[in-house]
């Protein structure tokens, strides 16, 4: 029953094994706009807004506004277009300034996205619940908070059935949000036809005499402050780059049109709005934000008009929603791309039976569930904490970038390093008056939360050196045995008892577990059989020669265990299984074997700590005791061999 219920809300598993599988599971460019460029696209919502209030009463500065919002989403997509070139698997804030830079920038660059990305599911839900509630009775306020918990939930369950199946689900809403959102610019910049050349007048004479009362460098202070403010419409830039993994073949073709259509969709919102904003003389209206005022003003009062009116608000809510969704495709990449590098625990790279990364997902929706609690789903408190950490990543991958642009030059390394260095400047501009601005108001949490996760993805990291260093050294002593050059042919000998040992890569873990028979049950084995599973992780589900690859280079290695056993005059031979989850892999090759041997006894090695901890539990799989209790009840024999590990020592 448990089963069918998880089938039931999760979808059926998926066979990564299936050559069609990669191009089922990846996204279009059309597809990957809406569940990427959504992030960017619903800063619309609040970003120009917030830049356009803080004008005051130099509203006329609404169209330099524009333009500079426009350029600079123009200029960090140029640049993130070059970074989708340089990483084609994908080249998010975290490997750029990883390999453009050094590990350290990369780890600051990838917590600051990641806790970025929690952030962007926080604030997205809490603005979508807000303009729901906008349009309820006001006594259903009461239900806010419990109606964001409940739309996290749902959100964790369609990302739990596949990243596929959530952006098709929430398609309709990205292009309501679209097409209303077209009509509006484009009917309330052409309604004012007439007024836009005025407009332009207006603003050149009003900002002159701006200059003269107050000075160049006040007027450009005013300017600068409401750019940096406004600077939520930027977030989400980066996020094709991030995912380029989900992406269909060629990835980076793909990318780039990704990068295409959402800068275009982007600048174009953002600058529209902000003008339209300018030509209708759309001021603060209590209870209202300046787009429902903007739509309610152009729409009319008629009922066709209030009904345009309801569907643009609530398209404006719900594509909040689908911004979300980003920081769940997002987030949980970051993650796998930091433990792949050891930086967080090894698990955040394992995919589900649903080829997702799991743990990850949990992990993004039970932060932002932190979040919400803490914050109570309040927009004004989460918008303190929000877009800060994005422009540390923005910040370090341009600075990658022109690093990268002045050691490698060619033929057109001017462009390219103009486009970086632009980039460069607008972020670090941005970031620097956005600390400065946010801090003492309560960006300092964000800034906390953010250098924790530095320090633990230190600890983390560090301890895995800790045990690298440790298994080198027993590599270095069993993987060059000294042993006959040539292996003599052994007969398979049935009526023998046969040694079932479970290995990973040829090592000195899984040289250490066979010495360790042969030491335990002197004379006892005549045959041994090496079985492995090749757990497929983000790490190697990337394509179809990808993992043709990893299945040669794990028969490569048992093979090898294959020949040490026969040189030691034993009869060997070897079976493998590739999955995503190596417990239930190891199942089904534990049970496949046992019918051919009738004598056997299962083996599985395990490291052993001097001072057992939470943490090494949590950091390292229990899988060796996970499956003997599994085949115990099985009825097959499994003995776990210990492998000590003596950190203090190291």
């Amino acid at each position: 029953m448990a089963e069918r219920f998880k089938e039931l809300l999760l979808g059926k598993p998926k066979n990564p094994l299936d050559p069609r599988i990669f191009h089922d599971l990846s996204l279009i460019a059309f597809f990957a706009w809406i569940g990427l460029g959504a992030d960017g696209l619903s800063s619309s919502c609040y970003g120009p807004e917030e830049a356009f209030l803080t004008l005051g009463r130099y509203t006329h500065l609404g169209i330099f506004l524009a333009i500079a919002v426009a350029a600079t989403v123009f200029i960090l997509s140029a640049s993130y277009s070059q970074i989708i070139e340089l990483f084609p698997s994908g080249g998010g804030g975290y490997l750029v300034a990883t390999k453009l830079i050094g590990p350290i920038p990369g780890v600051i660059s990838g917590c600051a996205l990641l806790v970025d990305y929690i952030l962007t599911v926080a604030i997205s839900i809490a603005s979508c619940v807000d303009a729901l509630f906008s349009i309820f009775p006001s006594h259903w306020v009461a239900y806010k908070f419990i109606t964001a918990i409940v739309l996290l939930l749902l959100l964790l369950t369609l990302n739990l059935r596949g990243m596929k199946e959530s952006v098709v689900v929430l398609t309709p809403i990205f292009l309501t949000f679209v097409i209303t959102h077209t009509f509006i610019i484009i009917y309330g910049i052409l309604s004012h036809g007439s007024g836009l050349h005025g407009m332009v007048v207006d603003t050149i004479t009003e900002t002159r005499q701006g200059i003269d009362n107050i000075g160049f460098i006040a007027m450009a202070f005013i300017f600068m402050r409401a750019f940096c403010l406004g600077a939520g419409t930027f977030t989400g830039i980066e996020a094709v780059s991030n995912g380029l993994q989900i992406l269909r073949e060629p990835r980076v073709l793909t990318g780039k049109r990704t990068m295409r259509y959402m800068s275009i969709s982007l600048a174009f919102t953002a600058g529209g709005i902000l003008v339209n904003y300018l030509l209708n003389g759309i001021h603060k209206v209590p209870g209202q934000t300046l787009n429902a005022s903007l739509v309610l003003q152009l729409a009319g009062r008629g009922a066709l008009g209030h009904i345009f009116f309801l569907i643009t608000l609530l398209s404006e809510g719900a594509l909040l929603l689908v911004a979300a969704q980003a920081g769940f495709l997002g987030g949980p990449r970051v993650m796998s791309n930091m433990a792949i590098d050891n930086w967080l625990p090894r698990r955040f790279k394992n995919l589900s039976d649903r080829l997702v990364i799991k743990d990850g997902v949990f992990v993004i929706g039970l932060s932002v569930l932190a979040v919400l609690f803490y914050t109570h789903a309040s927009v004004r408190v989460l918008i303190v904490m929000y877009s800060i950490n994005v422009f540390i990543t923005f910040f370090l991958s341009q600075l990658g970038m022109v690093r990268h642009c002045l050691k490698t030059k060619g033929p057109t390394w001017i462009h390219r390093i103009s486009v970086n260095i632009a980039g460069l400047i607008l972020t670090g501009g941005i970031l620097i008056v956005t600390i400065i601005i946010k801090f003492s108001e309560g960006g300092w949490v964000t800034l906390l939360i953010t250098s924790a996760f530095i320090g633990f993805c230190f600890w983390v990291h560090h301890h895995y050196l800790r045990i690298a260093r440790a298994l080198r050294h027993l590599d270095e002593i069993l993987t060059d045995l000294p042993l006959p050059e040539n292996a003599p042919h052994v007969e398979k000998h049935l009526d023998q008892p046969a040694a079932i040992l479970m290995v990973t890569s040829y090592n000195g873990m899984g040289i250490h577990s066979f010495l360790e028979i042969l030491k335990s049950f002197p004379g006892h084995f005549k045959n041994f059989v090496f079985i492995t599973v090749g757990v497929i992780d983000t790490d190697r589900f990337r394509g179809v020669h990808e993992m043709m690859e990893f299945q040669e280079s794990i028969n490569k290695d048992l093979n090898r265990y294959v020949e040490l056993a026969n040189k030691m005059g034993f009869y060997a031979e070897s079976m493998m299984l590739l999955d995503t989850d190596v417990n239930e892999g190891l199942e089904k090759l534990c049970h496949d074997v046992k019918s051919k041997w009738p004598k056997k006894m299962f083996f599985t090695g395990q490291l052993v700590f001097e001072q057992e901890t939470l943490w090494n539990r949590f950091l390292h799989n229990q899988t060796s005791f996970a499956l003997q209790r599994k085949l115990l009840f099985s009825g097959l024999q499994v003995m776990v061999l210990p492998i000590r590990v003596r950190l203090g020592t190291v």
